[in-house]
């Protein structure tokens, strides 16, 4: 059989790393043999272990290898990365490296340089006049490009489980369900917003149109006022609908305040984006003043940035929203890697799109009446989130008061 010896260090043992390797190995009809384990005794001590990894064939045990360095393994026999040269523009050579979006390392004349703006689905361009590597989407790829390939020379170092008392943010990431403790969650999530803050960090928040149809657009809009949002990422509808609640006082069509259908008033989402369109954005007709409350007039007197993502379904759109889908994905690009947290709230495709271009270290929310967008989002690789499954109505109001104490 063909074997490498891999290494694996950190919280193995806590964050179930060990068990994952040597289930994946025999899964994959690979054998192992344990050459070196240590275990850290103390809270603050690390585990090690060394691995000889056999597989049946190079092609089997480099299929092995791939799937062991998405969980940390590192093999000891450290070759430099390899790289090859993009053929033509937005295109990959074949087997290019598709990144995780955990941070990420290649090994380059004698050191290890971390990769740049990590998210999933990417390659790494590997810059060797001034030892850079930063990812790039497909979309991004020009000819000649020095693309990283194979799995000689990266390191991956996925999130790992602390010893001792679990936050809200330490694997609180479990099936989605409606029976997880709401209360304490939302106490501990304000407390890490608090802590945040303090730090000087920064929040961002996805939000959907359901915030504002369940009368909430009040407060996100306190919240941003007050400093606690610092970027939003939402598409077309959210904010058509709290600029119609501005200025009509409805969602579509029903008052926010009665919940009655108000005459005609299936309208009047039309009538505001044409307002909007009038003014030429949505910052002029606050200047002008058009727009006088709501979320997106708080974004615009406090300089909140916000991305307004188009889709195929909108209505108008707003003059701000973003209709080319890779100018929205580079809009968001700006903003995700500089933020501490993310808050999805009821909008499973934009959260799932903020999801893909997260690093795995940001701390994440996703509260969804739907059990199946917190679902979708940890199968498609964003498995730090935290998911919350409940209505939206009653999560602002609660997450402020807490933010109170």
């Amino acid at each position: 059989m063909y074997t490498r010896e891999v290494e694996l260090s950190g919280h193995i043992i806590d964050s179930l790393i060990i068990p994952k390797a040597l289930d994946l190995i025999m899964d994959m009809g690979g054998d192992f043999e344990i050459l070196e384990f240590k275990v850290g005794k103390l809270k603050k001590d690390t585990s090690y272990a060394k691995l000889q990894v056999k597989g049946k064939s190079e092609e089997h045990l480099g299929e092995i290898l791939d799937e062991l360095s998405e969980i940390g393994a590192v093999v000891v026999e450290i070759n430099k990365v390899e790289f090859k040269a993009s053929p033509k523009d937005k295109t990959f050579p074949d087997e290019f490296y598709s990144t995780t979006n955990h941070p990420t390392y290649v090994r380059f004349d004698n050191r290890w340089i971390q990769v740049e703006n990590i998210e999933m689905d990417c390659a790494i361009v590997l810059d060797t006049e001034e030892l850079r590597a930063y990812c790039k989407p497909l979309a991004h790829i020009k000819e000649g490009d020095n693309i990283v390939v194979g799995r000689e020379g990266i390191r991956v170092v996925p999130p790992e489980r602390p010893r001792g008392k679990l936050g809200v943010f330490e694997f609180m990431s479990s099936d989605a369900s409606t029976e997880k403790p709401f209360k304490s969650i939302m106490s501990k999530t304000a407390r890490e917003i608090k802590r945040i803050k303090d730090k000087g960090g920064k929040i961002a928040l996805v939000g959907g149109p359901a915030i504002v149809h369940t009368g909430n657009a009040p407060i996100l809009a306190q919240m941003i006022k007050e400093g606690i949002i610092d970027v939003l990422f939402a598409g077309n509808a959210l904010a058509t609908h709290d600029i119609e609640n501005a200025i009509y006082g409805t969602s579509l069509g029903i008052s926010v305040k009665t919940g009655e259908t108000v005459t005609r008033g299936h309208r009047h989402h039309i009538y505001a984006i044409n307002k909007i369109n009038q003014a030429g954005s949505i910052k002029n007709a606050v200047e002008q003043g058009i727009l006088k409350e709501g979320i997106m007039y708080e974004c615009v007197k406090n300089d909140v940035p916000f991305v307004l993502a188009g889709s195929i379904r909108d209505d108008g759109p707003l003059p701000d929203v973003i209709t080319d889908v890779l100018e929205a994905q580079d809009a968001m690009r700006k903003y995700v890697q500089d933020v501490d947290m993310v808050i999805m709230i009821a909008t499973m495709l934009h959260s799932i799109a903020v999801g893909n271009i997260l690093p795995s270290e940001v701390k994440s929310i996703c509260v969804d009446i739907n059990p199946s967008t917190v679902t979708k989002l940890s199968d498609r690789g964003s498995a730090q989130v935290i998911g919350i499954v409940t209505d939206v109505g009653a999560f602002l109001p609660m997450l402020l008061q807490e933010l109170g104490k």
